[in-house]
C-alpha cells in the first residue's frame, strides 16, 4: 500500500493527525517492565495495542533502538511488525549523504525494516532524495526547520530553511514533505505559503514547548486536507511511569486528537 493511502487511510478513519512518537529510552520505561527480556518491545506493544484507533501515523526515533544494540533492533522490528498495516511508520533517522550511500540507507530502511517514510537531512542535495525517490511506495520528511534551539545555528541562519523549502517542494507533495518544529510559529506560517500542499511532521509539541493552537492554525494546508502530522513522544509515553502508565499514554493521545480536530 502506497504512504499516501496509508496516511489518508488511518487519518480519516481515526479521525487524527497525532503522530504517536516511540521514543522509547530503556532509561524512562516503567521499572515493572524491565523484568521481561526484552523491555522496549513489552513497552511498545503494550502503547500501540492501546493507541493504534486513536492515531495518524507512529514515529520511531532509530536511535534509541540502535543504543539497545541487538535487543534494541529486535524491538523495532517486532514493533514494526506489531502496528496495523494501514498506519503508516515513520523511521526518525535524518539520514543525508551521498548518492551511494543513500542506496544502502533505503534497502536497510525500506527493504529490512520496512517502514513506510524516513526522515532525512537534505544538506548534501539531491544525493539524499533520488535513491530513496525510486520507492514509488514510499514517502520522505525533509528536515526544513526543527525544533531544537540551536537550529538557529544553521538552518535560521540567513533563512537557510526557505532555499530547502523551494527545493522540497519542487520534487514534489506526493514525495517529500517537510518537518517543521512547533517551536517556530512565525516560520510555520512562512513554510506552509512556500509549500501550500506538502504534508507537515510537526515535532516539538508537549516537552519541548510548542505551542499546538499556534501549529494547528499555522500549518493547516486546509479544512478539508490538513497536510499535517503533529507528533509527541516523551510528553505522552513517558507521562506516568507507574504500572498504570498506559491509562496515561491513552488519556494524552486522545486529549491531543480533540484538541487538533477542533483548532481544524
Amino acid at each position: 500500500m502506497l504512504f499516501w493511502d496509508k496516511y489518508d487511510q488511518a487519518t480519516k478513519l481515526h479521525k487524527s493527525h497525532v503522530c504517536l512518537g516511540l521514543d522509547s529510552d530503556i532509561e524512562m520505561i516503567p521499572s515493572h517492565l524491565l523484568k521481561h527480556d526484552n523491555p522496549i518491545w513489552e513497552f511498545n506493544k503494550e502503547i500501540v495495542d492501546a493507541t493504534k484507533n486513536r492515531v495518524g501515523a507512529y514515529k520511531l526515533n532509530f536511535a534509541f533502538y540502535l543504543s539497545n544494540g541487538p535487543a534494541g533492533l529486535d524491538a523495532l522490528l517486532r514493533t514494526i511488525n506489531h502496528i496495523p498495516s494501514y498506519v503508516p511508520i515513520i523511521l526518525d533517522v535524518k539520514v543525508g549523504d551521498i548518492s551511494n550511500t543513500m542506496v544502502h540507507y533505503a534497502k536497510a530502511f525500506y527493504e529490512y525494516f520496512k517502514v513506510d517514510s524516513l526522515t532525512v537531512n537534505p544538506l548534501m542535495g539531491e544525493d539524499v532524495f533520488t535513491p530513496l525517490l525510486t520507492y514509488k511506495d514510499k514517502f520522505l520528511f525533509a528536515l526544513v526547520i526543527t525544533s531544537n534551539r540551536s537550529a538557529t545555528d544553521f538552518l535560521k541562519k540567513n533563512d537557510l530553511y526557505v532555499e530547502i523549502a523551494n527545493k522540497v517542494n519542487k520534487l514534489g507533495h506526493k514525495k517529500v514533505g517537510a518537518v517543521i518544529g512547533a517551536t517556530n510559529p512565525k516560520e510555520l506560517k512562512e513554510v506552509r505559503n512556500f509549500m501550500p500542499e506538502a504534508l507537515f511532521l510537526i515535532p516539538g509539541i508537549g516537552a519541548q514547548g510548542g505551542n499546538l493552537f499556534d501549529v494547528v492554525t499555522n500549518t493547516i494546508a486546509s479544512k478539508k486536507n490538513p497536510a499535517i502530522l503533529i507528533n509527541s513522544s516523551r510528553g505522552i509515553i513517558f507521562k506516568d511511569n507507574s504500572p498504570n502508565y498506559i491509562e496515561a499514554v491513552v488519556q494524552e493521545t486522545e486529549e491531543l486528537r480533540r484538541t487538533i480536530n477542533q483548532l481544524i
